[in-house]
């Protein structure tokens, strides 16, 4: 992929993700620029967390690609939003998948794509972080709220993975991708 100066240069920092598929992305996108103005991010559910590589990203998507095959798509279904403890990541928690997910998680995480992570993997989507603890509670009490009235589906299929790299500008640029059979 060629460099795109407005992104930013390309940095050591990789990794794995699912987008949300409309229509529960785009309102994933505006509640999270809601809580969190200039938010930027597109709605995802993380794979692997964010990693520097040690080994050539080449190794690692190939390794990721070997442990992608042994999976079949699958549906998470998404219950309520909650706070992770100790920190200020306001998150919609996710049900029916999870243990899927885990297993995916625990495939993925070795050889050239492994990083020993400082927290259990725990996937869920993100709807606000690096927010003030005293912005915690009114921003939990909004999220919930929109979350309540949300009138689609609270489900969407795992079907593919997206190899991705952060930049010096805190974007995040897509590599590649998988899908799932």
């Amino acid at each position: 992929m060629p460099f795109d100066p407005s992104l930013g240069e390309p940095i050591n920092l990789f990794s794995l993700v699912t987008y949300l598929p409309e229509p529960l992305g785009s309102f994933i996108d505006r509640l999270r620029c809601e809580l969190v103005p200039g938010c930027n991010l597109r709605a995802h559910v993380t794979l692997l967390p964010p990693r520097p590589l040690v080994y050539p990203p080449d190794e690692a998507w190939a390794h990721i690609r070997s442990q992608l095959r042994n999976f079949k798509a699958f549906d998470v279904k998404l219950k309520e939003v909650e706070i992770f403890p100790r920190s200020t990541v306001v998150y919609v928690a996710l049900g029916q998948g999870l243990d899927q997910m885990q297993a995916l998680h625990g495939a993925l995480n070795a050889e050239a794509a492994y990083l020993k992570e400082p927290f259990p993997y725990h996937p869920h989507i993100t709807l606000a972080q690096q927010i003030l603890e005293a912005q915690v509670p009114a921003v939990f009490e909004l999220a919930r709220y929109r979350w309540a009235v949300f009138p689609h589906e609270r489900s969407f299929p795992v079907d593919r993975a997206v190899w991705v790299q952060c930049t010096r500008l805190n974007n995040w640029i897509d590599l590649d991708e998988y899908v799932l059979e």
